[in-house]
């Protein structure tokens, strides 16, 4: 983890095998971690930011992954780098999406 900012925002590497072959080098994923309201305000806004994941199906409110102690989001910029937006604010986080009409 690095934090320049006393642990508010970080950015963790991580090791891992290369997805194909012959890629070895550049990032395969970069998430952002971000509290619950923030998570929510993110999963609202979907329908306007038609996102698109790594298969290029659009990302919506379904879309939103369960780790059961964190809730994420995947999706991938235009250039094809795949992103995701997770919070570990689990427990407002289920009760706001779950009180979502």
């Amino acid at each position: 983890m690095i934090s320049s900012d006393g642990g508010r925002t970080k950015l963790a590497l991580f090791e891992g095998q290369p997805t194909a072959p012959g890629l070895t080098s550049g990032f395969h994923l970069v998430a952002f971690r971000v509290d619950s309201s923030g998570f929510v305000e993110f999963v609202q806004r979907l329908e306007h930011l038609q996102l698109k994941d790594h298969h290029h199906r659009i990302v919506t409110s379904g879309s939103v992954v369960d780790h059961e102690k964190a809730f994420s989001i995947y999706f991938s910029d235009p250039y094809g780098h795949r992103l995701e937006v997770t919070t570990y604010d689990d427990d407002a986080t289920r009760m706001a999406l779950t009180a979502r009409p």
